[in-house]
């Protein structure tokens, strides 16, 4: 009702008052898209110019709330509509956002600068795409917007609409020629960023235009490797393995496609890649494989995938330790079940020049400084990991060569301060006054860590 508007102010009410978000009445009624409570407030000298807490003026909330004939009223009032808030973002960037092709014909009509942008260098163009409004980003162009802008992070149009999945303004922009291969800052291409986000539609559409496949970004990292890592990117996967995408290209620490999946535990897309080729034991820069990545990070399904795919359990990773150290060292009990179950199950008598070998590995080799299995678990504190290691026959005596102290699995538990681990230790036989090199009992490393 118009007449309570004139009531108040008759009676007094400050017109520019600010509430605890510094809005005014002017601000709120705009919000509200309330034309004639707009009209009222500004014959009675409300501020146009003022700015809330995020330094948004009436306009910019108009031009958020999709209130055109509001921010008509405002305009003629305003020296400049190129305004900008506490993010950088003009009226036109809110209009783009919010999608109202009316609101940015008005304001483009009055002068609004289209190239301008924000904090992040992004322009009312890069918000159009990125929200999908493909008739708000044709009138954009229209007016002369430039389809190859950059932000801050070198951030294409394309690549925003490829992020977000927004096919109809994807294909718009690959029909006007814009360059699918562009890389941001970070060396993505718009297939990059719509693999990484899972928008298989939009991967679709670029790699039938033509998109490199298998460009490699800044770090070396393929598209595949970001589908294979990406949460929803299963489609984009077969995708890409289907149009020629290298299941085998290396990033620059030396991970694969399958390593990606092994450490985010992409189970179904580990076998696609297997299924397509990939090298099973290749090994990062550490020289980890796929299943020490997988034990590392306790993904079970996948070890069992790697395993039956023929993956060595045997093989020595990072500091020569086995699948089984990582698996140990991190705390993972069904992992090093399944590996202790594999290694079990793989070790056979071979004869070779009239000697008996063990094929696999001895569950008390040591990694390169003479830390067994056992010791890793005890170091990780996982009751169970260390049961099952000493249940296996696990050598409680073995000491280590790590700073050349010489420590056994009671030293390492005493250390950690990890009662349940010491007393499945010494339940087992290992001595509590066992020696180190400098002399220390297991009590020493007790006393040294308690805090």
């Amino acid at each position: 009702d118009i007449s309570i508007y004139f009531f108040l102010l008759v009676a007094g009410a400050r017109v520019n008052a600010k509430d605890s978000k510094w809005l005014t009445p002017l601000h709120r009624a705009v919000a509200s898209c309330s034309e004639e409570a707009v009209q009222v407030l500004l014959k009675h000298s409300a501020d146009v110019n003022a700015r809330d807490k995020n330094w948004q003026t009436p306009l910019h909330i108009a031009a958020a709330n999709k209130a055109v004939k509001c921010a008509e009223a405002l305009v003629p009032l305003l020296s400049n509509v190129n305004v900008s808030d506490r993010a950088g973002r003009t009226a036109l960037h809110h209009a783009a956002f919010s999608g109202h092709g009316e609101m940015v014909k008005l304001l483009l009509s009055r002068g609004a600068n289209i190239n301008a942008f924000d904090k992040k260098d992004r322009r009312a163009i890069h918000w159009a795409a990125y929200m999908g409004h493909i008739e708000v980003v044709k009138l954009l162009v229209a007016h002369g917007a430039e389809v190859t802008c950059k932000d801050k992070k070198s951030y294409t149009p394309l690549h925003a609409a490829a992020s977000s999945g927004m096919i109809s303004v994807v294909k718009y922009l690959l029909d006007l020629g814009v360059d699918m291969n562009e890389p941001n800052a970070y060396g993505n291409t718009p297939l990059h960023v719509a693999c990484y986000n899972g928008q298989d539609v939009v991967v679709n559409e670029l790699i039938d235009c033509g998109a490199n496949v298998n460009q490699k970004n800044e770090k070396g990292f393929t598209p595949l490797h970001f589908a294979a890592a990406s949460t929803h990117g299963a489609l984009c996967l077969e995708l890409l393995v289907s149009n020629g995408a290298d299941v085998n290209m290396k990033s620059k620490d030396g991970k694969t496609p399958l390593h990606m999946t092994a450490l985010h535990g992409r189970f179904s897309r580990s076998q696609t890649i297997i299924q397509s080729g990939a090298v099973i034991d290749c090994e990062d820069k550490n020289g980890n494989t796929p299943l020490h990545i997988a034990a590392r990070y306790g993904h079970e399904l996948l070890i069992n995938t790697l395993i039956t795919s023929g993956a060595d359990t045997a093989k020595r990773g990072i500091h020569g330790m086995f699948p089984l150290h990582l698996a140990a060292l991190s705390g993972f009990s069904d992992c090093c079940r399944k590996l202790l179950s594999s290694v079990q199950s793989g070790s056979i008598l071979q004869f070779l020049s009239n000697i008996f070998i063990l094929v696999g590995f001895d569950i008390d080799t040591p990694d390169d400084f003479g830390r067994t299995c056992l010791h890793a678990a005890a170091a990780g504190g996982n009751l169970e990991c260390l049961n099952l290691l000493l249940n296996t026959g696990a050598d409680f005596n073995k000491k280590d060569k790590f700073g050349r102290h010489k420590r056994s699995p009671l030293h390492y538990a005493a250390a950690n301060c990890n009662y349940q681990c010491l007393f499945a230790l010494v339940g087992s036989g290992a001595s509590v006054n066992d020696l180190d090199e400098r002399g220390c009992t297991p009590l020493h490393y007790a006393a040294t860590s308690d805090t």
